[in-house]
């Protein structure tokens, strides 16, 4: 790993550590998170592109061949996506609280995984892997935005939960949210299948084949519709439909982090 890379992406997950501390602090002290950290946030994303831009260069292809660089253009995008959200919607950044943990841990995992460069397989190059990759992080980044208000929802449930969320808005406002990005995450999850499907067809010669990544995908998939048709048809109090986006986050993180690297099958490791 390039020293000029490795300092760009120490010095943005400093600048992410910073927004993440702050936002936790302020939800704590009962105040809802400000500018400062949407500024912080926004300087790490772009420092983190900066150094997934510069070892693009230096490897002649995207990140997205070993664990850690998987690990570190999706932390990249969940950032992203995070910070868009709150800067586009300033009343509801209480939900750093739960977010940013998840964030933490995705950083830990990757400072423990070697950043030792790896050659791309031939059947990557094709312009359907870009795509299918890109329509998985648009759904990832869903999911987590949808997962982080659902924690505020049922972080409610408690005294501590109702004091440090008191900023935010009321459960029924933030369900209708979450169910939103749920919506648009399933729309994504869609495309990234179709996307994949037809790489797959190129790379290994099937559309199909019930791998392990792609069985956990459609049971994903099949988390997303319920949740999307449970809502107009039943219409759940704010707290399940929140247990319901925790349920799908937790499938969609398995997906994209657990099963490709414990499976033997074509897919391991592509995410």
């Amino acid at each position: 790993m390039a020293e000029h890379e490795i300092r760009l992406l120490w010095l943005a997950l400093s600048f992410y550590v910073a927004a993440g501390c702050l936002a936790i602090l302020a939800v704590v002290f009962g105040r809802r998170p400000g500018g400062v950290m949407v500024a912080l946030l926004a300087c790490g994303s772009l420092l983190h592109a900066a150094s997934l831009g510069v070892r693009w260069e230096r490897l002649g292809h995207g990140p997205f061949g070993t664990q850690f660089e998987i690990l570190s253009s999706n932390l990249w995008s969940l950032t992203l996506a995070f910070t868009l959200v709150c800067w586009r919607m300033p009343v509801i950044r209480s939900l750093a609280a739960p977010v940013t943990p998840m964030l933490f841990m995705m950083m830990a995992w990757m400072m423990l995984t070697h950043p030792g460069d790896a050659p791309l397989p031939a059947t990557y190059d094709t312009v359907w892997l870009y795509i299918h990759i890109g329509f998985g992080k648009v759904f990832l980044g869903a999911a987590m935005v949808a997962s982080g208000i659902s924690g505020v929802i049922l972080g409610r449930m408690r005294p501590w939960g109702e004091r440090w969320f008191r900023p935010a808005p009321p459960d029924e406002a933030l369900d209708e949210l979450a169910y939103r990005c749920t919506a648009l995450g399933l729309i994504f999850d869609t495309l990234m299948l179709v996307a994949g499907a037809i790489w797959a067809q190129k790379a290994w010669g099937r559309y199909w084949s019930w791998d392990p990544l792609e069985t956990w995908s459609l049971i994903t998939w099949l988390l997303m519709v319920l949740a999307v048709h449970i809502r107009p048809l039943f219409q759940p109090a704010p707290r399940l439909g929140a247990l319901l986006s925790l349920l799908i986050f937790a499938a969609a993180f398995l997906t994209f982090f657990g099963v490709p690297f414990v499976s033997t099958a074509a897919h391991q490791g592509v995410v």
